[in-house]
């Protein structure tokens, strides 16, 4: 059988081992070290807006820590894109505080600003005012900031902005990842870059990267013995997994090209079948990284989502559904939602294709051979 195309597969550049080499050579096989701060410094750099980063374990580990500093406890009530992967929304539960999904827009497919302001006014007028909203930038699709924080600063809300499949992408020409009072990343081994497994928190100001790193680092009191006073968690980044890091961030730009080539390829190979609608960006404003180019594949479609899908298979080409909503998984089959069930067509029409920087032209023929084998 022909080799596995994945949907997005890691892609080193070549000067990571490097790194880790250099991490090997010094003994620096621990949190903490010359690669993490590094990594640190080279995307405060490349995310501009004099942010400050501090690198974690994970995306969710950052979502994690942002509602801890923002005081999220038990009880409290926390908004979030229901249109969305887990690790946006588990860490609430991680509180004991309660999520309340709003669902998407058509256009971006991430949360819609009109629902958004509809679940804040009927649950102040239920007597609880929502501590966060999380919003997401979902497979690198800008969401309507601009609009999104208008309704957040209306009613006084902290914003926890999900970037964690948007690095590089950017709104108004301002990087992903720098709008909210808090922006986590994700470095996992699927995304536009890779540290194997990671994440980082960007913050407004040095006092809320030294409170992250503080959290992530079991919260130890300066004092000569281990002292806590808070709770804190093992969060933080290894110096070798940064290592990878650093070396990815020097093709970063590139495969963030080569993943948007990747869209373009897709926009064509669809763009005379009636009924398949590729994900592309509104208009200027949204510049997406396209991590995973999208389709819809409607009623009028010369096949359906479970032909298109076992098609695929049969070529050993890896496809994906869209993110089931969160308001309709079982962990929170009881929770409260806002929306028109936008969220829940797309998961029902929607694939992910594969999309990876390191897709070769014979596998591009792969998936089109697949594709006119079906028509």
């Amino acid at each position: 059988m022909n080799q596995k195309i994945w949907l997005s597969s890691p892609h080193m550049g070549g000067t990571e081992q490097n790194y880790i080499k250099e991490a090997f050579d010094t003994n620096w096989v621990a949190p903490l070290g010359p690669n993490v701060s590094g990594f640190e410094n080279d995307l405060e750099n490349y995310l501009g807006q004099d942010k400050k980063v501090a690198c974690l374990s994970s995306g969710t580990a950052a979502i994690h820590l942002a509602l801890v500093q923002l005081g999220v406890k038990l009880n409290d009530e926390v908004i979030c894109q229901t249109f969305t992967f887990c690790g946006s929304s588990n860490p609430i539960a991680y509180q004991g505080a309660i999520p309340v999904f709003v669902d998407s827009e058509p256009e971006t497919w991430n949360m819609c600003p009109k629902h958004l302001e509809e679940a804040i006014k009927d649950r102040i007028a239920n007597g609880v005012k929502p501590k966060a909203i999380i919003i997401v930038h979902l497979y690198g699709m800008p969401s309507k900031i601009d609009e999104l924080l208008a309704v957040a600063n209306k009613y006084q809300i902290a914003v926890v902005e999900d970037a964690a499949e948007a690095l590089g992408s950017t709104y108004k020409g301002r990087q992903c990842g720098t709008f909210g009072d808090f922006s986590i990343l994700s470095f996992n081994g699927n995304k536009i870059i890779t540290t194997s497994g990671g994440g980082a928190m960007v913050c407004n100001t040095e006092e809320d990267k030294k409170q992250t790193i503080f959290y992530a680092t079991q919260a130890r009191d300066n004092a000569p013995h281990y002292e806590h006073s808070k709770i804190g968690y093992n969060y933080r980044m290894s110096n070798i997994s940064a290592g990878i890091g650093r070396g990815q961030m020097e093709v970063l730009d590139k495969h963030i090209g080569l993943r948007r080539d990747m869209n373009a390829f897709y926009t064509n190979l669809f763009k005379d079948i009636k009924g398949v609608e590729v994900q592309k960006q509104p208009n200027a404003d949204f510049y997406s990284n396209f991590w995973l180019s999208c389709i819809l594949i409607h009623e009028d479609a010369p096949f359906t989502k479970a032909q298109f899908q076992e098609a695929m298979d049969a070529e050993n080409i890896e496809t994906r559904p869209l993110w089931k909503p969160m308001h309709m998984q079982p962990i929170f089959k009881n929770a409260i939602y806002f929306g028109d069930h936008l969220s829940q067509t797309l998961f029902e029409k929607g694939l992910c294709l594969p999309s990876g920087s390191n897709l070769q032209q014979t596998d591009l023929d792969r998936i089109k051979k697949a594709l006119n084998k079906l028509l």
